[in-house]
């Protein structure tokens, strides 16, 4: 058995205590409302938006509980937030999360964090001009990348695909081992701390050679880039199995589907789930309203989001080392079984 089976199995099978209350506003007659601020990701994003619905849709389910959308930078900032206690919510990338709670690199220790739901799949991009001279991840060594933003979950997934192909100025972490498979040293690539939208200008001007993105299928940005200027979209995949082996399964294979972008054939890349998370001490009476709004209304939540995506139980407790908070292990048990 592993770990993170070990941890489910414990997560929910335990008592389930009741967990220290939040400061709460007041709406009325209605009784008291808990507030529960929502670390999402930059205005425009994915996350940002995502946050933005689940606001609306927990407004309009006259549940006594509130979210507060906060912009951010996105994954590791929102787990910084989240364990320095400004949050009680928050979306991030499967690997940063996993990194939180476990206390690696760029984690001092352990964060306070637990799990809601897996509530979708990540697809890694990686973008060029079609007519440029870059052909493949190795073809980036010595060029301009933008890399994602500072403090975003993009950021920690180019940084590892740049690694695993030899061309990252940073080192592996210490207690990470070298696979005999890792490509001979290379020129770094040159990676610049852009957000998406700054990526996507600066690919148009001409100021980088490639983008990173991680999102949603299709990312609206990316696919508006593609009616603009002809793109060459980069297979990943190959990358999946040493990401695997240092990082572990957090990462897996996936497939841009022909006709997103205008792509003729299908193009295999990297995948990462996108958590919900809360703070351990948000109440289990909030967190059980919360998620029963987000499976009652997860195709409004995603519909912007990423095309073609369900929420099913099964695939929201997929969450891997990061444990479930007690109210989503209530949650599930009692709709579920």
């Amino acid at each position: 058995m592993t770990s993170s089976e070990v941890t489910r199995r414990r997560v929910m099978g335990f008592g389930l205590g009741v967990l220290a209350a939040l400061p709460t506003g007041c709406s009325g007659d209605s009784g008291p409302v808990r507030r529960l601020r929502l670390a999402t990701g930059p205005e425009g994003g994915p996350y940002n938006a995502f946050g933005q619905a689940l606001a609306q849709a927990v407004a309009a389910s006259g549940r006594r509980i509130e979210i507060v959308p906060v912009s951010t930078a996105a994954s590791v900032n929102n787990l910084r937030k989240l364990d320095e206690g400004s949050v009680e919510l928050a979306l991030a990338m499967a690997d940063v999360a996993e990194d939180a709670v476990l206390g690696r690199e760029p984690f001092p220790r352990p964060a306070a964090a637990t799990a809601l739901a897996r509530v979708y799949v990540n697809y890694t991009h990686l973008v060029v001009p079609a007519d440029g001279p870059v052909r493949s991840v190795r073809d980036l060594a010595g060029r301009p990348v933008a890399a994602g933003a500072a403090g975003s979950g993009v950021q920690v997934v180019a940084e590892r695909v740049l690694r695993a192909a030899g061309l990252s100025g940073a080192p592996a972490p210490a207690s990470t081992p070298t696979p005999a498979s890792t490509p001979a040293p290379a020129p770094a690539a040159d990676e610049r701390q852009l957000g998406l939208a700054a990526s996507v200008s600066a690919l148009r001007e001409g100021s980088v050679d490639a983008l990173f993105w991680s999102g949603g299928v299709p990312t609206p940005a990316l696919a508006d880039l593609a009616r603009e200027l002809p793109l060459r979209f980069l297979p990943l995949d190959a990358h999946v199995g040493a990401l695997r082996e240092r990082h572990g399964p957090v990462y897996t294979a996936v497939t841009l589907p022909a006709g997103v972008y205008g792509l003729t054939e299908p193009v295999g890349t990297i995948g990462v789930g996108n958590y919900l998370l809360a703070r351990t001490d948000v109440p289990q009476d909030a967190v059980r309203d919360l998620l029963q709004v987000v499976f009652e209304r997860w195709r409004d939540l995603l519909r912007e989001v990423t095309a073609g995506a369900r929420l099913e139980p099964r695939f929201a407790i997929s969450t891997g080392e990061v444990p479930l908070h007690p109210g989503a292990a209530a949650h599930y048990r009692s709709v579920y079984g």
